[in-house]
């Protein structure tokens, strides 16, 4: 009878691997894993424009508060989250801060507080704006208690019939505000929305900051 063969000494002593041990060397070239991670990268990409694009364009956009115009109410730097929504589904209102398109140049963004709603006659005389009915002719003075105490606002005399689809902005800080009693009505297709947030500074984060339901002075009415 024939001795059967002893084992490798290599296998006896565990130097050898199992078959199932050993491991299949990676053949992927560096280029194509190079490629890979560009075209993931590319997908993220598009994949982020698709969800965060029309989150801007129809929900919410930024901005940063540049100017005095409605100094106190809001200061350069500050920065704002506006409601694009809204006013798609309902229409500004008097009091209501809107941040819009500038309509002798529509590259530029303002934010000014809507005072005169469309079809109404807006009546300023010196620091006194007035609101009149363009059917009766009754005169009702507003009261406008978001205006600095102790600043004057800038003097003169204006009358303007606003469209059916214009408003009459002005700015908070009236002696250094470029608006409607400058450059006339906004058409309502120009506004972009209403400031919603105040997220900078932490310290004046406010939901809906600066909006004031705006009443007429001691709801009395004259006739002019």
């Amino acid at each position: 009878m024939q001795p059967l063969p002893e084992h490798n000494e290599q296998h006896k002593h565990g130097t050898m691997p199992f078959p199932e041990d050993v491991q299949e060397k990676e053949t992927t070239p560096p280029e194509k894993k190079q490629q890979s991670f560009f075209v993931e990268m590319i997908q993220f990409a598009i994949l982020a424009l698709v969800i965060v694009m029309p989150f801007r364009f129809f929900i919410a956009e930024p901005f940063i508060v540049s100017g005095a115009s409605m100094s106190p109410t809001f200061e350069t730097g500050q920065y704002l989250v506006t409601d694009r929504l809204t006013y798609r589904f309902s229409e500004p209102q008097r009091g209501d801060v809107v941040i819009f398109r500038f309509p002798n140049d529509p590259k530029k963004f303002f934010i000014k507080r809507v005072v005169g709603l469309p079809g109404e006659i807006i009546r300023i005389q010196n620091s006194t704006t007035s609101i009149v009915n363009p059917t009766t002719g009754e005169s009702r003075v507003l009261e406008e208690t978001y205006l600095p105490e102790g600043v004057a606002t800038r003097s003169g005399t204006a009358t303007v019939l606003l469209g059916s689809e214009e408003y009459f902005v002005m700015g908070d800080n009236r002696t250094a505000s470029s608006d409607s009693r400058e450059w006339g009505p906004v058409p309502k297709e120009d506004i972009i929305g209403r400031a919603y947030l105040r997220l900078l500074p932490p310290t004046q984060m406010a939901v809906l900051p600066g909006k004031h339901n705006i009443l007429f002075l001691n709801d009395t009415i004259t006739n002019n």
